[in-house]
């Protein structure tokens, strides 16, 4: 049986790298971002659009990411690997020039999101046989060195942080491992 991966925010930068790199080394793989025009465009550069799931949705919306993860269960019949990449940076303004909507919409993508989906991966991966699978997490260098006028990316990575350690203990006696990588600057666009 093939293995399964799903990367969010796989329409452009490093869920896009993420996403054409398992590809070429013969995952199926589920496409998650927010339009459908960018991951088709990773679906078809991979040249592997046979094995590519398209499947555009909002990792903050509860039924859109259960949706997801049913399609990826059904198509793929199972689930080996999760990258969470989806993530926002908000405005860089001062703290006190910040409104609450521009908080709770990092919050709700960086830091439900991955909540989101991961909940719905595990319970896929524990459920499979043979049971497991591997999560990883994108966190940020700005949970360890944070830049002017970040709080809530700086906030949500540091959360990232202690909610992988604690996927990671979890999920041990299921053999569903869990890591972060924190990257620091990288050439990116959004989409």
């Amino acid at each position: 049986m093939q293995a399964a991966a799903v990367v969010t925010g796989a329409g452009s930068g490093i869920g896009r790298a993420v996403s054409l790199a398992l590809l070429r080394d013969g995952y199926d793989v589920a496409l998650l971002g927010r339009r459908h025009e960018p991951l088709l465009n990773t679906a078809r550069e991979s040249g592997a659009e046979k094995h590519s799931l398209v499947l555009p949705a909002d990792v903050t919306d509860p039924a859109a990411v259960a949706a997801v993860f049913e399609s990826v269960r059904e198509r793929f019949g199972r689930l080996d690997l999760l990258f969470n990449n989806a993530g926002i940076s908000g405005p860089s303004v001062p703290l006190e020039d910040l409104s609450l909507a521009e908080w709770q919409a990092v919050v709700a993508v960086n830091l439900t999101g991955m909540f989101l989906c991961t909940k719905a991966a595990i319970a896929i991966m524990k459920a499979q046989a043979p049971r497991g699978g591997r999560i990883i997490n994108n966190g940020s260098v700005s949970s360890h060195a944070p830049r002017p006028n970040s709080a809530p990316y700086t906030a949500t990575k540091h959360a990232v942080t202690g909610f992988t350690k604690s996927v990671s203990l979890d999920g041990r006696r299921h053999n569903i491992a869990c890591g972060q990588i924190d990257i620091g600057n990288a050439a990116t666009e959004m989409s």
